[in-house]
């Protein structure tokens, strides 16, 4: 296996007929000689990008207590805020800060198996403190969870199969899951130390 770039794919070209073969083609070269890919012209108009970038940001900037107020803590499904440094990956403190979002489900019933409390509504920020948020970012997770069920077909036909092949292993109500993080400036943190790069 060799390649001297990350191939780019341009989705949009997989939704005219006239240059989907094609499509498939790159897709199934990036998928078995490459082992992975970018996509772009995915669909999720510019202006829906930038308010995504703009409570992001602004989301971070709450006060401490609001973005404890739906602490990833306070609830079984591992959605919402995780403050920083509260994460370890290889025995290393994780300096960064994150919320998860999902779309939105029911709360686990006793009937149902323990796995289901993954499946649960999304601790959102508290809407006058920032009441473009939840709007913001539902659009997004329902527009990109669109997408991948898409892009999905798109894999099973590069490979020679149905587009509906793989349909089988997800649930209809699928849940699409999204992790805003903020990884703050190490200086900031006094953890910089001379000749690290920039």
């Amino acid at each position: 296996m060799s390649f001297d770039s990350i191939p780019i794919l341009d989705l949009s070209l997989a939704k005219d007929p006239a240059t989907k073969a094609e499509f498939l083609k790159e897709l199934r070269h990036a998928l078995l000689e490459v082992g992975f890919l970018y996509l772009k012209n995915v669909g999720i108009p510019e202006e829906l990008t930038q308010a995504v970038i703009k409570e992001g940001v602004a989301f971070f900037d709450l006060p401490m207590e609001e973005k404890l107020k739906i602490e990833m803590k306070n609830a079984p499904s591992f959605l919402g805020y995780s403050r920083l440094d509260a994460e370890i990956t290889a025995q290393i403190i994780d300096h960064r800060e994150q919320i998860d979002l999902s779309t939105d489900h029911a709360v686990r019933t006793p009937d149902q198996p323990l796995y289901r409390n993954l499946f649960a509504p999304t601790q959102w920020p508290t809407a006058s403190y920032l009441p473009k948020f939840k709007p913001v970012y539902s659009e997004y997770i329902t527009r990109m969870g669109e997408i991948s069920i898409f892009f999905t077909s798109l894999i099973a036909e590069a490979i020679g199969l149905k587009k509906d092949a793989f349909n089988k292993y997800f649930d209809k109500d699928q849940q699409h899951k999204l992790k805003i993080v903020k990884y703050p400036d190490l200086k900031e943190l006094g953890l910089w130390k001379e000749g690290d790069e920039a």
